[in-house]
């Protein structure tokens, strides 16, 4: 007798596609998280570079960097993006095929990432490191990505478009501008490409992808994440609609001004870079104004959070994007980052977003996720969730807490000078002074990779369980609210 599956019958949704990014999120975060953890043994103890080039901190911190953002990040949002979409329009995907091909596309992606970066094949720019034919396979399948999305939009059953939708489609139009523009290049060879751009233009338009990669890809894109997972965790609807659509118009104005921020004291004009300090100092409006409206859908739900350890990974993200979203602006202050530049107070702010406010709303959102895509009304360990949850968490702390200390004495060690105006340390000085922190960053890595490995094995648990059950569950349309 056949098996009938969801994707079988007409008028049911496409999770099939979902399922694999989900899944493949998972996998890629382990992987991301364990080169991060390697690449952190490497600055505390040198000689596990091994000598060797392809395992050299020059190589495998792009290669960590890409599977982070790109792989684990970028599966997440194919994953939550697709789910949210279909359930919020009343339809499914529209185009299938190309839905399955945004998968294995972006499969091929990371997998060409994940040879050509240790190998030495780099355009050597932030984020965008990736060599000209990948990128053109990336154009390929965001384009996929875009027509399968709004495609499915357009389609929609309601009259409604939920504003979780409005987030990740700026997130796949702005991306898609960023890469375009940033990817121009004249090729050479297979491997080598110049940039269509020089000098201070380059870095001008690197800091306009490379911030802007941060503002759209990891912040628009997760907003729209927190603004479906939260609500419908906690059971409550969002505490303001009208903020959120305020909080959108806001966020994606500012957001694209604030990359010169990144190039203060350098060849760029003044002006410039008092433009993208402005912005960055703007962006803190919005951005807490999203933050307090995710924290606050909890009104009236409070106590969910004494016994809901997947609602306590949704909002303990947001105090970490709230976090995030006010050092970045107090960063880009021109006085202060005199101070915090170069030094690894960047390097602790960056991981504050990262693995606070990207990494836990994606484990939350995954959470809820998995069991409904497998027909489980839960994950297969909910204690095992909770272990997660602490043991992130603490992770993070120790991670961001140390870099934050590292940076600060850094910065002051470098600006030391003698009455002679001779600089007090030397740059072995400042090394020497960092290594400790480096080691407690090391412990938090390895805590963060910890509860990643923890949730790989509860997700293949949950899916065996669900497959072990039955077929993939039948689920018809529901007569959901619009904004369901």
């Amino acid at each position: 007798m056949s098996v009938i599956t969801r994707d079988s019958l007409p008028g049911v949704y496409n999770d099939k596609v979902i399922r694999q990014f989900a899944i493949m999120t998972v996998v890629w975060g382990v992987v991301g998280m364990l080169v991060g953890v390697i690449i952190a043994s490497q600055l505390a103890f040198p000689e596990l570079n091994l000598g060797l080039s392809w395992t050299s901190f020059g190589r495998l911190r792009p290669l960590h960097t890409n599977a982070v953002i790109f792989a684990f990040g970028g599966c997440g949002l194919f994953a939550t993006s697709y789910y949210v979409v279909q359930r919020t329009c009343q339809t499914r995907l529209f185009a299938g095929p190309l839905a399955t091909f945004t998968f294995w596309g972006w499969q091929l992606v990371i997998l060409l990432a994940v040879i050509s970066l240790p190998l030495g094949y780099t355009q050597g720019k932030e984020y965008a490191e990736l060599i000209w034919p990948i990128d053109v396979l990336i154009t390929l399948v965001w384009v996929a990505y875009a027509i399968v999305f709004f495609g499915t939009v357009g389609t929609r059953k309601v009259r409604h478009i939920y504003v979780a939708n409005w987030f990740f489609g700026a997130f796949i139009i702005a991306v898609a501008l960023l890469h375009i523009v940033n990817s121009a290049a004249m090729p050479t060879s297979w491997t080598h490409s110049y940039s269509a751009y020089a000098g201070a233009q380059d870095a001008m338009v690197q800091w306009w992808y490379g911030h802007n990669a941060v503002g759209f890809f990891l912040t628009a894109a997760f907003l729209g994440m927190m603004y479906y997972f939260i609500p419908k965790q906690a059971e409550r609807p969002v505490y303001s609609y009208r903020l959120s659509i305020v909080h959108f118009w806001a966020l994606i104005f500012t957001y694209m001004w604030a990359g010169p921020h990144h190039l203060h004291y350098t060849a760029l004009p003044d002006w410039t870079q008092s433009v993208g300090m402005i912005f960055s100092l703007i962006l803190l409006a919005p951005s807490w104004g999203g933050m307090i409206n995710g924290i606050m859908t909890l009104s009236g739900a409070w106590h969910k959070l004494r016994d809901d350890p997947i609602l306590r990974f949704l909002i303990v993200s947001l105090s970490f994007y709230g976090m995030s979203t006010f050092e970045g602006p107090m960063m880009a202050i021109k006085t202060v980052n005199a101070l915090s530049h170069y030094t690894d107070w960047t390097v602790g702010h960056v991981h504050s977003g990262a693995l606070g406010w990207v990494g836990l709303v994606t484990m939350g959102s995954l959470y809820y996720l998995i069991p409904r895509l497998y027909g489980q009304k839960k994950m297969y360990s909910v204690p095992a969730i909770e272990l997660h949850f602490w043991v992130a968490t603490i992770g993070i702390v120790l991670y961001i807490a140390a870099l934050w200390i590292s940076g600060v004495t850094q910065g002051l060690m470098w600006r030391a000078l003698n009455d002679d105006g001779t600089l007090t340390y030397t740059f072995v000085q400042s090394v020497k002074a960092s290594i400790p922190f480096y080691i407690i960053r090391l412990v938090g890595g390895l805590l963060y990779l910890t509860g990643m490995i923890v949730m790989l094995w509860n997700t293949v648990m949950t899916a065996r369980q669900g497959l072990k059950a039955g077929a993939v569950p039948v689920v018809q349309i529901p007569a959901i609210a619009a904004h369901a």
